[in-house]
């Protein structure tokens, strides 16, 4: 058994992963299949993390949220030595988690979901039959950014005519700067600005009830203990509404621009996908496993836990490596390969147990309209790499710029 800080010989002593390192982020998959294979409890002393890599590891993790908490943060550089008060869901932990989940679930409902399909692809022919007969345009900054916030807008119940100012602030949420990522004074602003938008929609909703998730957070009422029942607040449903927002938008954007640079990288499974639709589901699937949007996740150890001869102490910041457990050879055969017909049962890029995406059967339902809609009008496409531009933080990984050529 490895005490702490000890575990790694010469041959893992330069073996180095850092989560705020953009050259290892560029391509970091060697540095994942070594972690893997020589360090799969990995300790960051810079940092002070561990870092779980393997596909069984991140799974048990996930599964264990008494034992990994998420309660002191999911993001390493907002985690706190004690739980957040007044947190999100996403920072929250049974019972409460299961509580507040319940509710927001009956706000998310399937039919909800699967009747935004035809808002979805309204969206997307506007979006790429302005661009067919132009030679090239942006991916992302034209598509794949603007796409998830509107569908999100739409589901909300946001005005169409409200719904281009609500993406600015949703596209500003994301904005990024050096050393402190979203927490700088620009995306904070906008996050407050949109929970006041979101609060005076709710306040509305109130008098003026609709068929939308706003109204559904307004009726959802959550369980105490003891039996009594109370409903949300205007800013705990507003923060409801914006954790939703951020996610849910995040995820798709990144997910797409992974699919514009990957599809184009395998021209010849693009050309099958063109042939027959019916395999985009499972190339979603793929896409998702391959290059997982949000390839870290954080948790706190609330007690020890040995792993692989080593211990990770109470009090400990975990991380759980999504990105290399979808590139995990013991799960997956030939795992760096991508293979749009390839058949697995699960990947770990939507979470899993009690934190599983809330908006994954969005997030599904909108890659695969938005992959059918722009292999009906660009079957080929060329990315400028040259002009592509990456997109990193501690959690999320992929492009925030991919020019193409039609």
């Amino acid at each position: 058994m490895a005490s702490i800080g000890e575990g790694f010989d010469e041959q893992t002593s330069d073996l180095v992963w850092d989560p705020y390192d953009t050259n290892i982020d560029a391509h970091p998959y060697e540095v994942w299949r070594r972690m893997r294979d020589e360090a799969p409890v990995y300790r960051n002393e810079r940092f002070g993390f561990y870092a779980l890599s393997r596909f069984d590891d991140v799974d048990a993790a996930h599964r264990d949220p008494a034992t990994f908490s998420s309660g002191h943060g999911t993001v390493l550089e907002l985690m706190t030595d004690e739980p957040y008060p007044d947190a999100p869901l996403i920072f929250l932990d049974p019972p409460e988690h299961t509580r507040l989940r319940a509710l927001v679930s009956r706000a998310f409902t399937p039919r909800r979901v699967n009747e935004l399909e035809d808002r979805i692809r309204e969206l997307c022919t506007d979006f790429l039959d302005r661009q067919v007969g132009s030679g090239g345009f942006d991916y992302l900054q034209d598509f794949a950014v603007r796409l998830p916030s509107l569908v999100i807008s739409s589901l909300f119940g946001v005005p169409i005519g409200e719904q281009d100012d609500v993406r600015h602030l949703i596209d500003t949420m994301f904005t990024i700067e050096p050393g402190v990522g979203t927490m700088n004074p620009t995306a904070l602003q906008a996050t407050a600005d949109l929970h006041t938008y979101f609060s005076s929609l709710l306040e509305l909703r109130l008098s003026e009830p609709a068929d939308d998730m706003l109204t559904a957070l307004n009726a959802a009422e959550i369980e105490l203990e003891g039996g009594s029942l109370r409903r949300l607040t205007i800013p705990e449903a507003a923060l409801f509404a914006v954790m939703l927002v951020s996610a849910g938008t995040e995820t798709v954007a990144r997910l797409l621009g992974w699919a514009a640079v990957i599809l184009a990288a395998h021209p010849e499974q693009r050309a099958e996908l063109v042939r027959d639709s019916s395999l985009i589901p499972n190339a979603v699937e793929e896409l998702l496993r391959y290059e997982a949007p949000s390839p870290v996740q954080a948790r706190f150890a609330t007690r020890a836990v040995e792993l692989h001869c080593t211990v990770i102490p109470e009090g400990s910041k975990v991380l759980l490596l999504t990105g290399s457990a979808g590139r995990d050879e013991r799960k997956f055969a030939h795992a760096d390969r991508f293979d749009i017909r390839r058949e697995f049962s699960t990947h770990l890029s939507f979470g899993y147990g009690v934190h599983f995406c809330l908006g994954a059967a969005l997030a599904r339902l909108e890659s695969r309209v938005a992959i059918e809609e722009t292999l009906r009008r660009f079957p080929t496409w060329e990315v400028d790499h040259e002009h592509a531009v990456r997109l990193h933080t501690s959690t999320v990984r992929g492009y925030s710029n991919v020019p193409i050529r039609i």
